[in-house]
């Protein structure tokens, strides 16, 4: 069988892939089309699947992914406060054009499960999208599902945060109504037997887990499963969707721009009409929603998140690809240009300079670091509550707090990308390099602005470089010194 997986570098693509791979025998092959294969540089199963670049939106991209494929895989929806549902709609009337041109045999896509009657824009447009391919001339299986439940799922981050940080809170009307939550895994079975459905199967397929559930059930039973005290339930009507959104933005890591497409799904009561998918796959062996929440905890505290929602880059942000990388040749461009000599060797450098972020934080000013990312949630940004999917390691594509990892060349550079709310675009770059006396230490931040308000915005900051760049720097080789067998460090180069 040979595959072609849309949104591969995604939540759930990421973890699609490998599963076909691992299922399949020698005649198995995947195709991943990708705007930015670098994303899928460091990622294991990829060396065994064929990366094609391209973008959903160019048809000879698309048509030539399609060529010689059995089943194609949709799994992209656009995140965008803006525009999102006319440019997933020629996606899709793209994709299915192109499948049916190349004799593609099967289209798989999941979207969200949703009631009859008037829908959040969102929902209508996944609604919109499974409805086109349906129609496509190929044969199509549109599975639909409500909140997936796994480690690193942006309805389980939003669902653990809320429950984690908040013993006491004030909830909207919607926490009421009926869900029925899918484990992961059990998407994943799904999507993958969906491509053995007969060649006359051709509709929509409701998917869900055995339970059905408010999600003030869901929150009071994650709590229970997690060891924390039973949460206090105050009701507010009056919080709308859109504020029920900023609110989860500032609690949660989830950013508005997520946020508020998943609480305008859970505005409707989200429960499968039907269960036809059984005649196909067997219900059996289905995850119960506690034991999914204890799975997908179980995989965070191994630090074995396989896929996070992060892996996407927040739409519209600065981090998207770009005609050319790094981007800042031409036009305005303000740096700041650092440089240290340390006495600790290039590989325990090395080392601080990967295990940035997170828990470890940015070594300066904590305080400002906080006040910035809090400003940036406020602004409906991703702030710095992302931290990192793996403490120790980083992979191209990674979201690092704000940032989005664009570049590693093993052992001397990591350039960040930033996502934060600022009127530009900005990057940080962190190297190595050996020095006869230990190693040196080189960090360049980079900020393209956009418009006046770009220019008054690097001005206002710029007295506080020393102390948050400057700090940095001390910090990173102090930090090096201290693991590496060299106890000093030596005098500063620039």
């Amino acid at each position: 069988m040979r595959y072609l997986v849309t949104g591969a570098t995604g939540y759930i693509g990421g973890r699609l892939a490998p599963r076909l791979l691992a299922q399949g025998g020698a005649d198995t092959s995947v195709r991943c089309l990708v705007r930015d294969p670098g994303k899928l540089r460091d990622v294991p199963w990829a060396a065994h699947a064929e990366i094609v670049q391209g973008d959903l939106l160019d048809p000879d991209a698309v048509r030539a992914a399609c060529e010689g494929v059995d089943v194609v895989y949709f799994l992209v929806h656009s995140l965008s406060e803006h525009g999102f549902a006319a440019t997933d709609r020629k996606v899709a009337l793209i994709l299915g054009q192109a499948a049916r041109e190349a004799g593609v045999r099967r289209i798989v896509y999941l979207g969200g499960l949703h009631p009859d009657g008037p829908l959040s824009e969102h929902l209508q447009s996944r609604a919109e999208v499974g409805e086109i391919l349906l129609r496509s001339g190929v044969p199509t299986a549109a599975l639909q599902a409500a909140v997936i439940l796994g480690s690193g799922s942006a309805s389980f981050e939003m669902l653990r945060y809320l429950t984690e940080r908040l013993p006491v809170m004030l909830t909207p009307s919607w926490v009421h109504n009926r869900i029925q939550p899918i484990a992961v895994r059990d998407v994943l079975r799904y999507l993958i037997a969906a491509a053995g459905l007969p060649p006359e199967v051709n509709r929509t397929f409701d998917i869900g887990g055995p339970d059905v559930l408010t999600y003030l059930d869901m929150m009071q039973r994650y709590a229970a499963v997690a060891g924390l005290p039973r949460r206090r339930i105050l009701s507010a009507p009056v919080l709308t969707p859109r504020l029920s959104a900023h609110w989860v933005n500032i609690v949660t890591p989830v950013p508005k721009g997520i946020a508020a497409p998943l609480i305008e799904s859970l505005v409707h009561e989200v429960v499968c009409r039907e269960s036809d998918i059984d005649r196909y796959v067997p219900a059996e062996g289905r995850l119960g929603y506690e034991e999914a929440v204890r799975l997908a905890l179980a995989r965070i505290g191994d630090g074995e998140v396989e896929t996070h929602w992060s892996n996407a880059a927040v739409s519209g942000a600065p981090s998207d690809p770009l005609p050319s990388d790094p981007a800042w040749a031409g036009g305005t461009v303000y740096t700041d240009d650092r440089e240290e000599v340390s006495a600790a060797t290039p590989e325990a450098l090395w080392r601080v300079v990967t295990g940035i972020g997170g828990e470890r934080g940015w070594y300066s000013f904590p305080l400002a670091w906080s006040v910035r990312g809090w400003l940036d949630r406020l602004a409906g940004g991703v702030g710095l509550t992302r931290g990192r999917r793996d403490p120790d390691r980083l992979h191209v594509g990674d979201a690092l707090d704000w940032w989005r990892v664009e570049e590693i060349e093993p052992g001397t550079l990591l350039r960040l990308r930033a996502e934060m709310k600022v009127p530009g675009l900005a990057w940080l770059e962190m190297g190595v390099a050996p020095d006869p006396r230990g190693s040196r230490y080189t960090q360049r931040a980079v900020f393209v602005p956009r418009g006046l308000t770009g220019h008054l915005y690097w001005w206002s900051v710029a007295p506080f470089h020393g102390i948050v760049f400057g700090g940095m720097v001390r910090n990173i080789t102090g930090a090096a010194e201290a693991t590496s067998t060299a106890p000093t460090r030596l005098r500063r180069a620039g």
